[in-house]
């Protein structure tokens, strides 16, 4: 039954969305209204609470959701590249794509969540990563092992206990993502009985080494096989 909820017809007398388009316009409070209760939902009205911190802990928290959305973004584009190349079969394509609508969604909240000042999506190129499944299989467990351990890493910076709730939803589904793909890579799912968190500046250095992300629109090639990093 909780599938059914909307913040629409658990608050009947329309006290939080009308708080939410004063404070952030109506769409936002649009979108609350639509939305399905869960972390999506959760992420835009804890963004949208007044009172939840000071602005200086609000801006903080912007600035990671807008880091967590600038990977999503990067994850979509991988997705949707190998979907439109048509190259996996089987339960490795069924894995891309039910992962592919799971990052589109995360994009959705996030956005909705950051509101005025939301990172836009850049310019990738995959190199290769996308037009082979074996290439795709290990590209798409570093992604996930290293979505997670990023994850983890900044989550404990915000300021608002409801977007740490909100963005824990993200993590345990892209926890679920990383053991799934680890599967069909023949790895082992949970290979520890801890993860360690990667700090953010570890994460943009992985990043900027697989040379995805293309910038000023300059498409350059390498030889580097990334990327490395495998949880």
């Amino acid at each position: 039954m909780t599938d059914d909820l909307s913040l629409e017809l658990l608050d009947r007398d329309g006290a939080v969305q009308e708080a939410i388009a004063d404070l952030h316009g109506d769409t936002r409070a649009e979108f609350l209204r639509r939305a399905v209760i869960g972390g999506g939902a959760l992420l835009a009205a804890a963004a949208a609470a007044p009172g939840e911190a000071a602005a200086a802990s609000r801006a903080r928290d912007r600035r990671i959701l807008n880091f967590f959305l600038a990977f999503e973004h990067l994850q979509v584009a991988f997705y949707e590249e190998v979907a439109a190349l048509k190259v996996l079969r089987g339960e490795l394509d069924r894995q891309a794509r039910v992962v592919g609508a799971h990052e589109r969604a995360h994009v959705v909240a996030l956005r909705a969540a950051v509101g005025r000042g939301a990172i836009r999506a850049g310019r990738y190129d995959f190199r290769g990563a996308t037009e082979d499944p074996e290439r795709f299989r290990r590209t798409a467990v570093a992604f996930e092992d290293l979505t997670t351990a990023a994850l983890q890493g900044q989550t404990p910076g915000l300021a608002s206990p409801a977007l740490v709730a909100a963005a824990v939803s993200i993590l345990t589904v892209e926890a679920r993502h990383a053991a799934w793909i680890r599967r069909l890579a023949g790895a082992q799912p949970a290979a520890r009985a801890f993860d360690e968190p990667v700090p953010l500046s570890n994460v943009t250095s992985i990043v900027d080494a697989t040379h995805f992300v293309v910038r000023r629109g300059v498409r350059t090639r390498s030889r580097r096989r990334g990327p490395r990093f495998t949880g």
